[in-house]
């Protein structure tokens, strides 16, 4: 009570903290005059003169009001459009690294232009991040015409782009791409060779943009490249075949809440028989070791068929299974889930089969958007999940005032006993809204569903447009009609968010369509001028009529979901109106007991077509939202403190990685790891003041001579008076050290330090490949200690810290014997790779683990196919044969002989 005492008083905390950005818009309207006042050339003039300020020692903020008037200016002569006040609010909180949620329609994209700017001004760059390649295309494009005017460059990153366009984009002052391009080019540049192969610079701001659906929607499926595995191809087939038998309740159990399902005592019973019969297990339970692999499989079979259904969370496109992004309902071409579920609904569907993948890098999103020192981002929905954001990304949430009030109209929900009634009734409401030419946006959850109101709509002989993954190639369009008088589009998710929906229709996008390949200007321009009359007509009618009324057949487990719905009507004040139709057949009211609903209105007598309308309905349903969505936080945030576990790691994996490529030679890291080896040999064989008769002299002989090649006398030495264990370490250390020393006179000093560099970025590459998939089953394996008292996290805490522990030492045992026994013909010089491969790209978690397949790209070995088993020599090459040289370094030596580096030789660019 005393709370709201204040908060009418006072107002609250948002309240406040928008009061206190008048004065940075008041500073930034007074200058509109005086810049409004100046020519082309001297507005352009501005940027030059901004940096000179910042270079005198201002700051950014100091700056603020000047660069924000500015851009307002640009954009008003550019693009015909003026920031509101409440934009350039928004636009000061992101650049203070916050998310201010605007509204659909306020021109959130337009409001980005402020902040990038300003920040893009440094130098350091500002990176731009869509939900989709469309969006990054669009806006790089649409608002890039401010940047060119006032002399910044922009680039855009998406699939298919070269390698150097890549380089020039991150490059550019200002970098528009998807959340996806940038985390799979964070991975890919820390798996290269040579760091003028990077396309990433430093980072430094980023703002997000549907930063809801980025951080929070996307995050629980971390970024994953992966190389394959052992083809499992026929036990998915095998095992297939028996789930189809398993009867619910007595084989398994389903919890809908957790999209879980595991075998009961008689189901593994069951499954067991058969699999003993098939040959598929040897003998044993499915839970012995032994057939851990097979329980494995036995679980991704069993989630194919109960949990994941056709046309909801997947469907089937040209003999492929393609997965559908649960929060848009786009088709998410090319990604795959992981750990093997994606092959037990290939099998399911009887469609090929595809190899499984193992883990060569990954990073979730909280943890690749924790890298910017800088982060903020924009949506329509963010208050709902604003925890979340603080906790997870410090990142705070400001809702800013609309420009115009919001004169939408939000009726209460309406609950019916059948989905039969309750579809009954929204085909009623959209007959009621066409007779007055009133456009009506329906939103499903699924697929399935908007294909069948759809059906039901040409039954009735009801045009419409359906949006929904399989016809995403037409989703702006479709979108941005859903406004003509009279129109009924379907939508899934709300698919198509970063396209307004005008009251009358869009006429640029109409324009765009219907005059596509006419050559006749006279024709086209007539036919321009019909559209925009058509429209300015339809927009009235519409307005008329009461604006866009969106219809929802169910509620969403998420309230972000629904707003993001409800807010595609009563755009900058535009009339509107929103209507949820419920069933207690719907997934949501099913999940939370309404059989118990249902009983209870059938004693009062709820008669057929009748429906619950009251506002405890609609609180009780966003109380069960607010459960769902907060379980789904905890599934976020445990599946993060898991990861920043392996974050830590690859923190160091990758800083090293980037300190050995950009270092002019690694010979003093390489020769100290030599000696590590030794010292650790020796150690674990001539254990400290053990005496000679312990000493595991057979061990010690036998590892010299895998690691370095050499039959070293070691019993011999054992049998000196006198002699101790550092004594037989300077012996050996002084055997490598003339050995590499030899080779170095053999190969020179460059090739040879070339070669180190490259062999232990190999050797990195290849152990942490290895230590990733152990710590993917790590993960798994430590989630049964929790049976045993013991707390999951901390025993993989403990246990992933001895395993890297373990890793470094593999690296410098692999580098030490490869160092000592390569070997190469004259002149030839080691090649740097560009990149591993083949690879898949994706996302991945335990639950949810899409890969999208990259393209593949050769490895090229910077030794012989046998170096690392026993030192085999490479091919024999031709000094005057340049077809017999291969691929050659920039920097190696010419392989003519001519003693000059190749790309002052023969790869001299003329």
């Amino acid at each position: 009570m005393f709370g709201s005492i204040v908060k009418r008083l006072f107002g609250t905390a948002n309240d406040r903290f928008i009061k206190g950005l008048d004065p940075i818009v008041t500073a930034i309207n007074a200058m509109e005059p005086e810049l409004k006042a100046l020519d082309d050339d001297a507005l352009k003039a501005q940027t030059e003169k901004l940096r000179g300020r910042l270079a005198a020692g201002e700051s950014l903020d100091d700056i603020l009001p000047e660069a924000f008037a500015t851009v307002r200016e640009v954009s008003q002569r550019t693009l015909g459009l003026r920031h509101f006040d409440v934009q350039m609010m928004g636009g000061v909180v992101l650049h203070r690294g916050m998310i201010p949620e605007m509204a659909t329609g306020e021109g959130k994209t337009l409001v980005a232009t402020l902040p990038v700017y300003l920040n893009a001004l440094e130098g350091k760059g500002v990176h731009v991040v869509t939900v989709n390649d469309y969006l990054a295309r669009r806006d790089a494009e649409w608002m890039g015409q401010i940047y060119s005017y006032l002399g910044l460059n922009v680039g855009v990153v998406h699939p298919g782009v070269s390698e150097e366009e890549r380089q020039a984009a991150y490059a550019a002052d200002i970098t528009y791409g998807t959340n996806n391009e940038l985390g799979f080019d964070y991975l890919r540049d820390n798996m290269k060779f040579s760091a003028d192969q990077l396309v990433q610079r430093p980072f430094n701001f980023a703002i997000v943009d549907e930063v809801d659906s980025i951080l929070i929607d996307e995050a629980r499926t971390p970024l994953v490249i992966s190389g394959p595995a052992e083809d499992s191809s026929d036990q998915y087939v095998t095992l297939d075949s028996f789930i189809p038998l398993l009867e619910a309740e007595e084989h398994y159990e389903l919890d809908e809440k957790s999209r879980s399902v595991t075998l009961t005592e008689a189901g593994t019973e069951f499954l067991e028989e058969r699999l003993l019969e098939a040959g598929v297990m040897e003998s044993g339970s499915l839970y012995d070791i032994q057939n851990v692999n097979t329980l494995h499989h036995v679980n991704q079979a069993l989630r194919a068929h109960k949990v994941f259904h056709k046309d909801k969370d997947y469907l089937v496109k040209d003999d492929k299974v393609v997965i559908i992004d649960e929060f848009t309902g786009r088709m998410m071409e090319g990604r795959r889930f992981g750990e093997g579920l994606h092959q037990a609904l290939e099998a399911k569907e009887r469609v090929n089969i595809q190899r499984e993948n193992q883990t060569l890098a990954s990073i979730t999103f909280q943890n690749f958007f924790r890298l910017y020192p800088k982060l903020s981002g924009m949506t329509g929905t963010a208050m709902t999940e604003a925890e979340e954001f603080s906790s997870i990304y410090g990142l705070d949430v400001v809702t800013i005032p609309t420009n115009l009030p919001v004169t939408r109209v939000d009726h209460h929900d309406e609950v019916y006993r059948t989905e039969r009634e309750k579809l009954n009734a929204i085909i009623a409401q959209i007959k009621e809204c066409r007779e007055r030419q009133q456009p009506v946006l329906v939103g499903t959850v699924s697929i399935e569903k908007s294909e069948y109101i759809g059906k039901l709509l040409t039954q009735e002989k009801i045009p419409h447009s359906i949006l929904n993954a399989r016809f995403h190639e037409q989703e702006a369009y479709i979108v941005a009609q859903a406004g003509a008088p009279g129109s009924v589009t379907i939508a899934t998710n709300m698919a198509g968010r970063g396209t307004d929906i005008k009251l009358g229709g869009n006429a640029e996008m109409r324009v765009l369509h219907e005059t596509a390949g006419m050559t006749d200007e006279a024709a086209r321009a007539k036919r321009i001028a019909e559209i925009e009359v058509e429209v300015r007509e339809g927009g009235e009618t519409v307005r008329n009529a009461g604006g866009l009324f969106v219809i929802s057949s169910e509620r969403h487990e998420s309230r972000r979901i629904d707003n993001q719905l409800r807010g595609r009507s009563g755009r900058q004040s535009d009339p509107g109106a929103s209507k949820f139709f419920l069933s207690l057949e719907d997934d949501l009211m099913r999940i939370f007991g309404s059989e118990r609903m249902d009983t209870v209105l059938q004693k009062l007598g709820l008669e057929d077509g009748e429906a619950i309308v009251h506002p405890w309905v609609n609180r009780a349903l966003e109380k069960a939202q607010h459960k769902v969505e907060q379980r789904n936080f905890d599934i976020r945030k445990n599946l993060l403190k898991f990861d920043d576990v392996m974050n830590d790691q690859r923190k160091v994996v990758y800083e090293q990685r980037r300190e050995i490529m950009s270092a002019e030679n690694v010979q003093e890291t390489v020769s100290d790891m030599r000696h590590e080896v030794i010292e650790d040999l020796v150690a674990r064989c001539i254990p400290p003041n053990a005496y000679p008769e312990q000493w595991e002299l057979d061990t010690l002989h036998e590892e010299c001579s895998r690691i370095f090649g050499a039959d070293m006398p070691v019993r011999e030495w054992a049998e000196e008076e006198g002699i101790a264990d550092a004594e037989v370490i300077d012996r050996i250390k002084r055997y490598s050290d003339e050995k590499i020393a030899a080779k170095t006179a053999n190969y020179s000093a460059e090739v040879m330090r070339n070669l180190e560099q490259q062999l232990l970025l190999m050797v990195l590459d290849k152990q942490w490949k290895e230590h990733l998939l152990s710590l993917d089953h790590l993960r798994q394996a430590v989630q049964l200690r929790a049976y045993g008292q013991r707390n999951p996290l901390d025993e993989y805490k403990r246990e992933a810290f001895d395993m890297f522990e373990a890793m470094l030492g593999s690296i410098r045992d692999e580098l030490a014997m490869l160092l000592h026994r390569f070997e190469l013909q004259a002149h030839q010089a080691p090649e740097v790779p560009r990149q591993a491969g083949p690879m898949q790209e994706g996302n991945a978690d335990p639950a949810m683990a899409p890969n999208r397949p990259g393209p593949a790209r050769n490895r090229s070995s910077v030794f012989g196919a046998g170096a690392a088993a026993g030192g085999a020599a490479v091919a024999e090459i031709d000094p005057e044969n340049p077809e017999t040289w291969g691929k050659v370094s920039r920097n190696a030596p010419c392989p003519c002989g001519s003693g000059k580096k190749y790309k002052q030789c023969h790869g001299k660019l003329n």
